[in-house]
């Protein structure tokens, strides 16, 4: 079995939801009356959600050169935007060792993420990790059943999805404070049609701000992808002793059948990703 890391940051999703609350609260007060003294950060991980991004946290957050927020998924930019700048500023780190960053895996989703970024972060170094969305669905799919948040099969969660987000979209651009429990949950197959989401973000950003990676290359070329990260980062470029896998769960495998109906919907998809990237993919 592998071993797990032992950070604050992948310890308190763990926890039980009363007692994440009260430490969030606790880190909240602190970091609100010690606001001003807290940079921005230079970096984002983006995302996909399901797709590595907890992983590569936690190895950034190894490197002595690296800081960030104690808690994963700060979400400002997505669920918590209307708060303002010192409530953001409250969950970052007081002291700036080289670079601070954070990552909240639905920023590269959320339709305004973008704009709200490059406004406040025009400098920022943006990370994307990606996987095949038909796995990532159904990765997303069983995180939801385990949390108790969905009641219906992956097939039929599927099938919903368009209804479940029946004017959601149009409400969260129109009130920045609304969230959506819906879109937040139980997009399931949209979160997987990478391609839009990036072109949103390549607007936004000069391309050489963000760095694209695929999930299977930190899975099996993970000090590798370590590194290329670090210099994107700027950063002295240093191995990890080890790099252990992050809160994997079991879970039993999709049917054949919706496996197959699934890539043939995310065939043309990918291609549009393919060619946005540049490069091939395996899904």
């Amino acid at each position: 079995m592998a071993q797990r890391l032992r950070l604050p940051a992948e310890l308190v999703p763990a926890l039980p939801e009363p007692a994440r609350k009260v430490l969030r609260g606790a880190f909240r007060a602190y970091g609100l009356a010690t606001a001003d003294l807290r940079p921005l950060p230079d970096f984002l991980i983006l995302g996909a959600q399901k797709a590595g991004t907890t992983a590569l946290y936690a190895y950034l957050r190894w490197h002595p050169q690296v800081t960030g927020p104690s808690f994963k998924e700060v979400s400002f930019f997505d669920r918590h935007y209307a708060r303002g700048e010192r409530w953001y500023r409250a969950h970052l780190p007081v002291r700036r060792r080289a670079v601070v960053g954070e990552a909240s895996p639905s920023y590269l989703f959320h339709p305004l993420a973008p704009e709200r970024v490059a406004r406040m972060l025009p400098e920022a170094r943006l990370i994307a990790l990606l996987r095949n969305p038909v796995d990532r669905a159904f990765s997303h799919y069983q995180h939801e059943v385990a949390l108790g948040r969905e009641e219906l099969s992956f097939e039929d969660a599927l099938a919903r999805e368009r209804e479940r987000m029946d004017g959601e979209l149009e409400h969260m651009v129109r009130d920045p404070a609304y969230f959506s429990h819906a879109w937040w949950n139980f997009t399931y197959a949209a979160r997987g049609r990478y391609a839009e989401q990036l072109e949103r973000w390549f607007e936004a950003f000069p391309r050489e701000q963000l760095l694209v990676l695929l999930s299977e290359d930190l899975a099996t070329d993970t000090a590798g992808t370590y590194r290329r990260v670090l210099e994107f980062l700027g950063v002295e470029a240093r191995g990890l002793g080890s790099y252990p896998r992050i809160f994997e769960r079991e879970y039993e495998g999709m049917s054949p059948d919706t496996r197959r109906r699934l890539e043939g919907e995310f065939a043309e998809p990918n291609r549009r990703l393919a060619k946005l990237l540049g490069r091939g993919l395996t899904w």
